[in-house]
């Protein structure tokens, strides 16, 4: 169990056992040579659907390692990136707007972006279906979510959990999923709360218009709103955790890759 000085939490309330599993940490090949990622399977499974599971602004910790062994017990080939590695290390900052400002404002989507490249190549490697390829990601990644459904025409369907639709995380971020709504390779699913200040429902409303003017995938995408839940509610190791929510928007976004994958 690890320690977010950010939060001041121990991470994470709910703790997925990995019996049955094959996971850890692997070191994947990517576009500049190589980059830390967590995968989880079960045992002797093969054809799994792979499944990108992209990290909050916290980094690769425990808690976004935990969903990808809830996914492989799901029936997926799950795989997280380490996408700050070359920037830096999330646990080295005492809060979030120095890390927002010092860490994450200097990923670059492109990066991040041909790195779930690479971890969809690997996990296919490895016996998993990249040709059943989905993204889900948690507020920075949901996002990236939203981005890679765009992105990557071989992606088939993404879950964007209260990742940012107008707006990013900095200067260098020069697109937002408002920008590609109408461009989608693949439905995806947001999963977002009605008391979130930082993604104002009249934001959510655009990007709905947005989706509606699209292609096929883009008129297949959809949003739920649950109006209580606030912004990380499924972080069960965070305040705003909201476990009703929380299980329902898990058991749609299953039944958005049973539906899609």
């Amino acid at each position: 169990m690890s320690f977010s000085p950010i939060t001041g939490q121990a991470e994470t309330t709910i703790h997925t056992s990995a019996e049955g599993l094959t996971h850890g940490r692997v070191r994947i090949p990517t576009f500049d040579g190589e980059i830390d990622a967590y995968h989880a399977v079960q045992q002797g499974k093969q054809g799994a659907p792979v499944v990108l599971v992209v990290q909050e602004i916290f980094g690769l910790h425990e808690h976004i390692q935990d969903v990808c062994r809830r996914l492989a017990h799901a029936g997926c080939f799950a795989i997280a990136v380490e996408h700050y590695q070359r920037q830096g290390d999330a646990n080295a900052y005492p809060d979030v707007p120095t890390l927002l400002g010092e860490l994450v404002s200097k990923v670059p989507d492109d990066q991040v972006l041909a790195d779930l490249d690479a971890a969809a190549k690997w996990a296919g490697q490895q016996g998993g279906d990249a040709a059943r390829l989905g993204v889900t990601g948690y507020c920075w990644g949901g996002r990236i979510t939203w981005l890679y459904a765009a992105h990557n025409p071989a992606c088939k369907a993404g879950v964007a959990w209260y990742g940012k639709l107008i707006t990013g995380h900095g200067p260098i971020q020069t697109y937002q999923p408002i920008d590609i709504a109408g461009k989608l390779h693949a439905p995806v699913l947001g999963l977002y709360g009605g008391q979130d200040a930082s993604i104002p429902l009249d934001g959510v409303e655009k990007m709905q218009a947005a989706l509606a003017q699209g292609g096929e995938a883009s008129k297949a995408s959809k949003i739920i709103v649950y109006p209580q839940a606030n912004h990380a509610f499924y972080a069960d190791y965070r305040p705003n955790y909201r476990a009703e929510d929380a299980q329902d928007a898990w058991a749609q976004m299953l039944a958005w890759f049973k539906q899609y994958l």
